[in-house]
This record gives C-alpha cells, structure tokens and sequence, in this order.
C-alpha cells in the first residue's frame, strides 16, 4: 500500500512539475527511545536501493529535528511550502509524508 501510494504521487508530481511548482515529500519516523523525528526527503529522483536521503546541515551531519514541524519550518527557510500530511502506521510506527512545493 505504502508503495501504491508513493508511485501515484510520483506520478502526479511528475505531470504537474512542469506547471513551475517543484515538490518533494518528507517522510519522518520517530527515533527509537527518543523524542526526536529522523526525516527524509523525496525530491522524485533516482535513488540507489539503500542510499541516506535524510536531510543533513552544512557539515554533512545528519539533522534531528525536535517534531515534523520542526522538519517544515527548516525547510520552509529554503522557500518550501507545505500542501498536504498524511500517516501510514508500520508495525506500531506512524511513518509521517508531508507533501511540500516550491515556486521555480
């Protein structure tokens, strides 16, 4: 299901990237024993089978973000703007996808 969903919004993101808007998803999970959300980006592109795409800072360390919003308001300094939020739970894990686009 998790992968149904991600090919269909590849799939919509893909026609509608053309229109000037970019858009990524963040996908964040929750730490094991901490408070703190590990977040990922999806920009689209072709990923290697296990390749890191958690967001790192500038000295390639990878960031910890204290919640998801958290995550937004780090990439909402870089122009992103949020658009849509859902949750998939795995195992008893809620994975977190917030779709987020940027003017070109």
């Amino acid at each position: 299901m998790k992968y149904l969903v991600t090919a269909l919004l590849s799939l919509v993101l893909s026609a509608t990237a053309h229109a000037g808007e970019t858009y990524c998803l963040l996908l964040g999970q929750t730490r094991f024993l901490s408070n703190k959300v590990s977040v990922s980006v999806d920009y689209g592109e072709d990923t290697k089978l296990f390749e890191d795409t958690r967001i790192r800072n500038e000295n390639g360390k990878v960031n910890k973000f204290n919640s998801m919003v958290d995550a937004l308001n780090y990439m909402g300094k870089d122009g992103w703007v949020f658009v849509d939020a859902y949750a998939i739970t795995v195992g008893n894990q809620n994975v977190y996808h917030w779709l987020l686009k940027r003017e070109n």
